[in-house]
């Protein structure tokens, strides 16, 4: 009944369509009348205002999955099941460089860890929408370098951006 391609897109898109709506709660419950409902509007105006701004920053994360494996972030842990290559495991605690790059084709993260050991998780394996709450943990990480770090190895095929690097 729904075309399919509207279906995807609200699919993609729906994180933020659920921000929109609280928003547009707030916004009712505030034009209510009284200053009750004008305190309690404004409150919930700023919870769809934070959640807008994350779905907005999580959105390059969110893509078809078109690459073999599955990523899992647990108890502090990034894991890449690789289903053609070998996957591994690596700690948040230990990390200690992202990089964002192309290869044959495809982006893909490249997490450091402290004793020298990489991680290679493509960028559209399945769950690798979970790497952006991931990502917010680690210091001094800024989410708008990360996104447009990902808009940039779309465009260009031999594209290397470190996204990040712990201070010290």
């Amino acid at each position: 009944m729904i075309r399919p391609e509207l279906r995807a897109w609200t699919a993609r898109q729906s994180e933020a369509l659920v921000a929109g709506a609280v928003l547009l709660a707030g916004l009712w419950l505030a034009l209510r009348g009284g200053w009750f409902f004008a305190a309690l509007g404004g409150l919930v105006l700023l919870v769809g205002l934070s959640l807008l701004i994350g779905a907005i920053r999580r959105l390059p994360f969110r893509r078809q999955i078109a690459a073999p494996g599955v990523v899992e972030v647990d108890e502090g842990a990034i894991r890449y099941y690789g289903a053609a290559v070998l996957g591994g495991e690596i700690a948040l605690r230990d990390l200690v460089e992202i990089r964002l790059l192309r290869l044959k084709g495809r982006g893909h993260w490249r997490l450091r860890s402290a004793s020298g050991e990489a991680l290679l998780v493509p960028v559209d394996a399945a769950g690798a929408e979970a790497l952006a709450h991931a990502f917010t943990a680690l210091p001094g990480l800024d989410m708008g370098t990360v996104s447009a770090a990902l808009a940039h190895v779309a465009d260009q095929p031999d594209a290397v951006r470190t996204v990040w690097r712990r201070a010290g």
